[in-house]
């Protein structure tokens, strides 16, 4: 690949050429000064953040030898408190204070609603996510298990299952507006609503639900009251993600990233594709407007808000290269190129207007404690300053899916309070980190028990009342992780109602037919209320999160060895081949039991991490996990025997033998992160591919 040099760096030249020409010019930016700008800025960044990289790893060989040290004895907790307090592992709790972002879009500081994430690369998904906005309740009952009726007949439109759609709805709005066919009759409501020339609008938790009347319709012809359908404000904010869930290994992988990114900011990006035999043009919605009856027209967003997800503090990209050849940080190029492309829309270059209130909105992962917060405070300044924007235009959302991070959220939230506008829980990638954080401390308990483990109920529990006892209400989100299984419908609506009886303003699920549906349970549960009430009770102690999942005393049979190794080989496999051989960083992945999942790096660490505590307690024995492999790669092979694009798994294939170094190496992956090992891996397949 063609490369240039700009002020010391090495740069793909495409990628540079993009960057000057798309991206600088409209808005009216030097491009030698930025160049110049962005060395400087890497000048003094990178040795930080390979400062923090390689404190990472100090703390993990002191918990290591600790945890040595002590092998064969029962955990003494007071003990380990001090240990991690000695080492600077745990850190003192701050004074209370509240944060201060402002300019925060009502979308995430005053709203309640489902979010979406969505992976960069892939075009289509993309912009059905941001489409998302607007849902149709009859079509997301009608098409999923949500409705407690029998399955459409094939062969058209099932009137009867249609008829059982009508009724589930009607149940819903009589259960959350009261009284709301009086106003359809010209009648009065004590609900927030106006009549508009093609319906009735509702207000309810700060929610739309509209009423669509047409009795020329095939549905409001026959229906007494001649709706033709309700339609849900359903995902009120997604996270464009280039991280967890695309395969970006290279510059020719982020440049289609950047460009993604560039063509939903400023509201031109379109995909073209085939689907019963026609070529459709998916683009971004426009703000949908209507006509109240005798009075004037008004408008609501027709699109999700974006966030922008970008890479953490570990992972390099060859797409710039510093003087010396080495990679750049990759979260430090996306932070200066995603927030760029930003903006445009702060600028108002647009089409369209994603923050009404000229921010831009990163989401951070993988940032572990309250110094690498504090760093990445330190990148946006230092972005706004190269970009010549103002101060805290850049906005912070924390993933609070570290181990590090969840025992210090206080003094992680703290680092930036000025500019943070959401923290969530991430279970899977928690998961990950804590069996690799006390990897040494004996052998996990099986994965599917992780879940009940005494931790996960404090780390959720303490992440909405450490939010909350920050001055995250009104200010920012509050969210929860995510709902894997898109056709688990029914399952999904009814345990995904905690998140808002918890205190979380937001919730993650897998597609905008979740989002529609998701959506109801913040019409039913005024999430504001919740966190009032919340807010006034006492933050649970830390000592609750520091509980290893240890099976101390467990001594599995052979069938539940067996088992275990089986699942984790199955995910693992179903997920690793699409990386490597395709570069599908995120998909809908059968699980051992053929129920489709949606995968990413992070369920991917968790399988990884946990056969190689295993294996180093000798749970189990390579030859076991060998055998697990070999049979699940069968197992893999047949479930994709429909992908044309699909590669089997054979000893020698480069998938089979990631997934081999992910196991056998897992010991010595920084912090158990795949990434590593999954780009060394997919670099050489695309090499192999030219």
């Amino acid at each position: 690949m063609d490369r240039v040099e700009r002020s010391g760096l090495n740069i793909d030249a495409k990628l540079a050429g993009f960057i000057d020409n798309q991206v600088l010019a409209p808005l009216g930016q030097d491009a030698a000064q930025f160049w110049q700008g962005f060395a400087a800025l890497l000048e003094r960044l990178v040795p930080v953040n390979r400062a923090l990289l390689a404190k990472r790893d100090a703390l993990q060989e002191q918990i290591d030898a600790w945890h040595l040290a002590r092998a064969g004895k029962v955990l003494d907790k007071a003990e380990y408190k001090a240990f991690l307090t000695e080492i600077g592992y745990l850190v003192p709790e701050p004074v209370p204070f509240s944060v201060t972002t402002q300019n925060v879009d009502a979308e995430i500081a005053t709203m309640a609603g489902p979010q979406l994430v969505v992976p960069v690369l892939n075009a289509r998904f993309l912009l059905n996510a941001a489409n998302a906005r607007w849902g149709s309740l009859y079509d997301a009952y009608y098409g999923t298990d949500a409705l407690d009726a029998p399955p459409a007949r094939p062969g058209g439109y099932d009137e009867a299952r249609g008829a059982a759609v009508v009724a589930r709805v009607r149940q819903f709005l009589d259960e959350t507006i009261p009284g709301w066919q009086a106003v359809l009759s010209g009648g009065v409501s004590s609900y927030r609503h106006v009549v508009c020339e093609t319906g009735v609008m509702f207000k309810q938790n700060g929610l739309h639900i509209e009423l669509v009347i047409d009795r020329n319709h095939p549905v409001g012809k026959t229906d007494p009251l001649g709706i033709a359908d309700v339609i849900l404000e359903s995902a009120l904010t997604t996270i464009v993600d280039f991280e967890d869930s695309v395969a970006a290994v290279d510059a020719e992988d982020k440049l289609v990233a950047y460009r993604n990114w560039l063509g939903v900011i400023r509201g031109d990006l379109a995909e073209s594709f085939e689907k019963g035999g026609k070529t459709l043009t998916r683009s971004l919605a426009a703000d949908p407007e209507w006509q109240i009856v005798n009075g004037r027209k008004f408008t609501l967003p027709g699109r999700s808000l974006l966030f922008v997800r970008n890479v953490g503090h570990l992972m390099t990209n060859p797409a710039i290269l510093l003087a010396d050849g080495s990679e750049i940080p990759e979260g430090i190029m996306d932070a200066v190129i995603t927030s760029a492309i930003s903006g445009h829309d702060v600028k108002g270059l647009g089409k369209y207007q994603n923050s009404r209130h000229g921010s831009i909105y990163i989401v951070k992962p993988k940032m572990h404690g309250p110094e690498e917060c504090a760093f990445t405070n330190t990148l946006f300044d230092a972005v706004e300053d190269l970009l010549g924007l103002p101060r805290h235009t850049v906005k912070v959302g924390v993933m609070d899916e570290e181990r590090r991070t969840s025992a210090n959220l206080g003094a992680c939230i703290r680092a930036v309070k000025d500019r943070i506008v959401f923290i969530n829980t991430g279970f899977l990638d928690r998961t990950g980190d804590e069996i690799h954080t006390s990897m040494r401390a004996g052998p996990m308990i099986r994965k599917g028990a992780i879940k009940g483990s005494g931790w996960i109920s404090a780390y959720e529990k303490r992440n909405v009342a450490i939010g909350l006892a920050c001055g995250l209400s009104g200010r920012a989100q509050i969210g929860k992780g995510m709902w894997a299984a898109p056709d688990r419908m029914a399952a999904m609506m009814n345990e995904k109602t905690v998140h808002p009886k918890a205190g979380a303003n937001t919730a993650w699920v897998p597609s905008p037919t979740a989002a529609t549906l998701h959506a109801m349970h913040y019409h039913q549960v005024d999430v504001f209320d919740v966190q009032q009430d919340r807010a006034i009770k006492a933050v649970p102690p830390v000592d609750e999160i520091l509980e290893i999942p240890l099976a101390t005393g467990v001594n599995f049979s052979e069938a539940e060895v067996r088992e275990e190794l089986d699942n984790n080989a199955q995910g693992l496999l179903g997920y690793v081949v699409r990386w490597i051989d395709q570069g599908v960083g995120c998909s809908k992945v059968p699980d051992i039991t053929d129920v489709g999942l949606m995968e990413d790096r992070a369920t991917l660490r968790i399988s990884s991490q946990h056969m190689a505590n295993w294996l180093l307690h000798g749970v189990a024995t390579r030859d076991q996990v060998m055998d697990s492999l070999t049979r699940m790669a069968i197992k893999v092979d047949a479930q994709n025997a429909g992908d044309p694009l699909y590669e089997k798994l054979t000893p020698d294939s480069m998938a089979f033998q990631a997934a081999c170094d992910l196991v056998f190496k897992g010991l010595e992956q920084p912090n158990g992160y795949t990434e590593p090992l999954l780009h060394a891996w997919r670099l050489r397949k695309k090499q192999s591919q030219v």
